[in-house]
């Protein structure tokens, strides 16, 4: 069994180094505005994610009060008002337009991820606070 953890664990490494280098090659390969336009779009998508992980934490206490009140109804339009606010931020910050399927597709993962998050993380904060 060790035998196949090393072979294992040598082939992924080998994987990931693999990535890692076509990665910087095609990073150095890259013309200025494309290389641009990926560090904007990253900053953007960073930015979002650290709204979406401070949100419930920074309204705790609208939370703790949603909590208090034993319905299921209210904290799930709690996470989902939340979410929403979250879907408008991210549609801002890219200028209010989702191009192509790609676009979609990561909205819609942002959206799930957004959900989730706040899901658990608004469940966790009103056991603790309520």
């Amino acid at each position: 069994m060790d035998f196949l953890k090393t072979v294992g664990g040598k082939i992924v490494g080998g994987v990931v180094a693999l990535v890692v280098i076509v990665a910087g090659i095609s990073w150095w390969r890259m013309d200025p505005a494309a290389r641009q336009h990926l560090m904007g779009n990253a900053g953007r998508i960073a930015g979002w994610f650290g709204i979406v992980l401070f949100l419930p934490w920074a309204t705790f206490f609208v939370i703790g009060r949603i909590g208090r009140m034993e319905s299921n109804l209210a904290g799930g339009a709690l996470v989902v008002v939340y979410t929403a606010l979250e879907m408008v931020l991210l549609a801002w910050l890219f200028n209010w337009s989702v191009a192509g399927a790609t676009g979609w597709t990561f909205m819609g993962f942002g959206c799930l991820l957004a959900a989730v998050y706040n899901l658990f993380t608004c469940d966790w904060i009103a056991e603790k606070v309520g």
